[in-house]
């Protein structure tokens, strides 16, 4: 249950937390990184529905209960193992996805530097620390942080894949994590069980 919950929130903060959370308050998102964040908070919600009834199993000692509680434990697993492989295989779309935006929200400012993009921009600016792509003189007129040192100020299409990339580092961080569980967790499960029904026998 505990891991459930730490999944989620890891999950929601990286959806609503972290930098990338700004690539979504316009209406364009980076869908397919969102959508991997999505199924590890639903992972996560599975978890902890699991790792009740598999608490419920125990304390009654009942091996239908236990059995469950494996059955679904090997599922999350394959299903970790299954996301873990579409994330790696789906980075490079989630990153130009990502850049497109930015891309976007670059191109309609450069062409209305007063409109409703300059505050977008901005955000974008502020979130990922860096101001335009990399041309000295459009960054001069570009809305950037002011902590921000031109022409030092970094790259935002290279922020952006290193934002995406050390997001996914953490979910497969955290996915290993959870799986090194999910295996112990099975493990035991089956000890238990053939343990409950060894005694029965006994008995």
């Amino acid at each position: 249950q505990l891991a459930g919950l730490a999944v989620i929130a890891c999950g929601l903060w990286l959806r609503f937390g972290g930098p990338m959370a700004e690539f979504a308050t316009d209406k364009k998102s980076p869908e397919l990184f969102f959508m991997g964040l999505y199924v590890l908070v639903g992972a996560g919600a599975i978890m902890a529905a699991v790792g009740f009834f598999g608490c419920c199993g125990a304390a009654r000692e009942s091996q239908c209960l236990i059995g469950t509680f494996f059955a679904c434990l090997l599922v999350i697993f394959a299903g970790e193992v299954t996301a873990g492989v579409f994330a790696f295989i789906g980075k490079k779309v989630a990153i130009q996805e990502a850049q497109k935006i930015y891309d976007d929200a670059y191109e309609d400012y450069i062409k209305n530097p007063v409109g409703k993009v300059n505050s977008t921009i901005y955000r974008y600016h502020v979130a990922l620390q860096c101001c335009g792509k990399g041309n000295v003189e459009q960054q001069a007129g570009l809305p950037c942080p002011e902590n921000i040192q031109l022409p030092k100020a970094s790259n935002c299409l290279v922020e952006i894949q290193n934002v995406i990339d050390t997001n996914l580092h953490l979910v497969g961080i955290v996915g290993i994590a959870i799986a090194s569980i999910t295996i112990f967790g099975m493990i035991f499960s089956m000890v238990l069980c053939c343990t409950i029904r060894n005694m029965r026998e006994m008995i």
